[in-house]
Formats: C-alpha cells, structure tokens, sequence
C-alpha cells in the first residue's frame, strides 16, 4: 500500500508524533510519499530531514496513493480538499491541530490509524462541496469549498447590503456585517460561531447565515443543496471580502455571485469508532456535567 503525506507547518513538539507515524507506516510495509513544501519545512524550520519520495502536483496523485493524509488541523484538511481538487483521493486527517471536528483523529492514535489503512478498515465518507461562479474572474480554478462561501465587509465601521435570491427568486436584502453560505460539513465552523444551526453531514442542504445582522429577527436558513443561490453586494464602501474556505479576495459591488452544489465531493476517511455524533459530544463536550 502506498500512501500521501500532506501538510504546512507543524510544532517541534509534535515532530515526535510524525517521526513515529512514519516509523509505524513503514513497519506495515506502508510506501510513503510526501508533499515537497511540507517537506521543505520539516527540514528548514524543524530540522528535520527524511528521504522519502516527493510530489509537488495533484496530476497522477491517484495513480500514486491510495490515501492522502493530511497533517494538521481542519485548516490543512480544507487546503489539502483544495489541493486534490477532483481526484477523489480519500482523505485522512490526523489532528495536529486544535478542534479538530475534520481532523478528527487523534496524533496519539497512530497504530489504530495504521491497523484501519493496512486493513482497510475505515470508512470513506462523501462531503458534498459548493462551487462559486461569477461574471468576473473569481478564484480562479479553486473556486470551490469543502466549509463555506462567505461575502464580509472590508471596512470595519460600516455594515454592507447583500441582495439574495433562491433560483431566481428574490428572498431578502441583509444588512450586515457579512453572509455564510456553509455547506453541512461546514455547519460545525464559522456558520455556528454565527448562530447557524448544527447540520447532520449528508444533509444535503446549504445554510445561509447572516453575520451580525441588523435586523434581529433575519435568522439562519436551510435550503436544499441542489438551490441555485445569487447574492448581490454592496455598501457605503465600494471594496468588500469573499472567502471560500481558506482562499480570499477583494470584490465590489459590481460582482454578481452565484453558489451552487459543486459536481465533485470530498473523500473524507474516518474509522469506525469515530463518527460525527461522537465527534459532536467530544469536541463540544454535549452531556458533560461540568459541576463535577
């Protein structure tokens, strides 16, 4: 079995936990490749040195790696969604991180990790991303999200307009400090900090939420995923924010956005004992007395 190493940075602390993932891969006979910046960092930021085999493209990944795991936190999982694009590698994440509700596997729990690719054991599971087309250059050839699409102010004493519409239909104008579209996978992130509900995974579903509204009673909204959404945006300022994930850009006024389910999804492997009610009541503590 062959697999792929991805990811950013890590801490010299933790540089312990990856020398033994790799030790413990090779014990299985597992082959290694690693991608070629994260293997530039280990040597010059963490003087850490290996001779594995490198890549630096996703093209003919697939042909080299049955799995792809990614080193970090749910940030690099959502580069590493990025960087495979439509390959439909599946994708591993070890939290080196913090949270971790995508990187949901625990650095310490490297022979389970193992024992589940040697066996085959895990489960993949499909996540449904979102794509972002507009009539002006934006994102490029990435315009595409695994969490969430949000427009945001740029300037930080005034609140924005965003005009939206469901297939066409006009719902409602939202004066605030920003809009998240987030995809289910997404609904644990930015989207819930927002007062965006807690969406089940293969919902199918998109929610639009609103960021510091105006009105209090505009409230988060769920729509089906397989909607057609088109915002407007525009403000005192003539300068605003549109992320997609991790990726960033300056619009105007004069961008009109569309969102829509992508035609490609996200591989994410997760073993048997790590599902998403589990990763609900361990990284948000749900029935934790916390009188104890």
């Amino acid at each position: 079995m062959q697999v792929a190493l991805y990811g950013r940075s890590i801490t010299q602390n933790e540089i312990v936990h990856f020398d033994s993932l790799l030790k413990t891969l090779s014990s299985n006979n597992v082959s290694v490749i690693i991608y070629e910046g994260f293997r530039d960092f280990l040597k010059q930021k963490r003087g850490y040195e290996t001779a594995l085999e490198s890549y630096s493209l996703y093209d003919n990944l697939s042909d080299k790696a049955e799995v792809i795991i990614s080193i970090g936190g749910d940030g690099t999982i959502l580069d590493t969604v990025s960087f495979i694009r439509d390959t439909q590698i599946p994708i591993l994440g070890i939290n080196f991180g913090r949270m971790g509700f995508l990187a949901a596997i625990s650095k310490e729990n490297i022979e389970e990790i193992t024992k589940a690719l040697v066996e085959k054991t895990y489960v993949v599971e499909e996540r449904e991303l979102l794509e972002i087309l507009c009539d002006k250059p934006l994102f490029g050839k990435d315009n595409f999200g695994l969490n969430e699409f949000t427009l945001q102010r740029k300037n930080s004493s005034t609140m924005i307009n965003i005009n939206a519409y469901i297939n066409d239909e006009f719902v409602t104008t939202y004066w605030a400090d920003g809009l998240i579209v987030a995809t289910p996978t997404g609904s644990t992130g930015y989207s819930l900090s927002c007062g965006g509900p807690i969406v089940y995974p293969n919902s199918q579903t998109f929610i639009i939420t609103p960021v510091a509204p105006h009105n209090l009673n505009v409230r988060p909204l769920v729509v089906p995923n397989n909607a057609v959404l088109r915002f407007e945006v525009s403000g005192r300022g003539n300068r605003f924010l549109a992320t997609v994930d991790t990726r960033i850009q300056n619009i105007d006024s004069s961008y009109n956005i569309i969102v829509q389910k992508a035609k490609f999804t996200a591989p994410l492997v997760s073993l048997n004992n790590k599902t998403f009610i589990n990763a609900l009541r361990t990284k948000l503590l749900w029935g934790l007395d916390k009188r104890n």
